[in-house]
């Protein structure tokens, strides 16, 4: 099964080499799952000719906010879309999480209550998932045809499930410790209240469970259910 990646972020320059880019976070999470992968920079304008370029899509995280005037918000929108309407599996994770909704009629805004960052509780359906956090947006405003399937204290709609159309997750299961730890260093000083951030690295070495949503993850791609 070939998964398309809507790369819409960058990794920052000092941890590319050791980590890639966003779109290899995701083939690394789900390298054992019997998947197939292509990437699509389309951040940088770089998108596919249409939902059937591959038989199930995933979008990444990103530094930009969803309801930002950039270039490639837009043509992804449609893409969404145009991939919602044709029944192919989508996936979107963090920022992925956020324009999914968008687009279909949601609300995402930076949310009062301020960051969610590092090792987080979720409660998935009743399962007692922790994952690395990363985000001040958030959806505040569901689509209709959206479930909550996964929350936490800070984020009522951490995980929206759409029938078998979409599954998108707030946190971020490709965030390793390192990669916690080295993003908390080189993009989080100065952009998160050095309390929140401090804490959060305290928290850096607690079990984390993303292979738990890479097997829900690949599970939504091939048969529509996350279980």
């Amino acid at each position: 099964m070939k998964i398309g990646i809507l790369q819409t972020g960058t990794t920052p320059e000092a941890m590319r080499a050791h980590f890639g880019e966003y779109g290899d976070l995701f083939v690394n999470l789900l390298a054992d799952q019997g998947l197939t992968f292509q990437i699509w920079d389309v951040e940088h304008m770089d998108f596919p000719s249409g939902p059937h370029d591959a038989d199930g899509w995933l979008i990444t995280g990103s530094r930009h906010g969803s309801y930002e005037d950039h270039p490639f918000i837009p043509p992804l929108e449609e893409l969404i879309r145009s991939i919602y309407a044709e029944g192919v599996p989508l996936v979107g994770i963090c920022f992925g999480h956020q324009i999914i909704a968008q687009a279909l009629g949601g609300k995402v805004e930076k949310f009062a209550g301020g960051w969610s960052v590092g090792p987080t509780d979720y409660d998935f359906s009743g399962e007692p998932i922790r994952l690395n956090a990363w985000h001040q947006d958030q959806v505040t405003v569901r689509p209709a045809e959206a479930e909550v399937c996964g929350r936490s204290e800070h984020c009522e709609n951490a995980a929206l499930v759409y029938g078998k159309r979409a599954y998108t997750v707030q946190a971020h299961p490709e965030h390793s410790r390192d990669f916690f730890v080295n993003l908390a260093e080189s993009r989080g000083r100065g952009l998160v209240p050095d309390p929140l951030l401090e804490a959060a690295l305290a928290r850096k070495d607690l079990s984390l469970d993303n292979q738990k949503l890479a097997h829900r993850i690949a599970g939504f791609f091939r048969e529509g259910v996350i279980a």
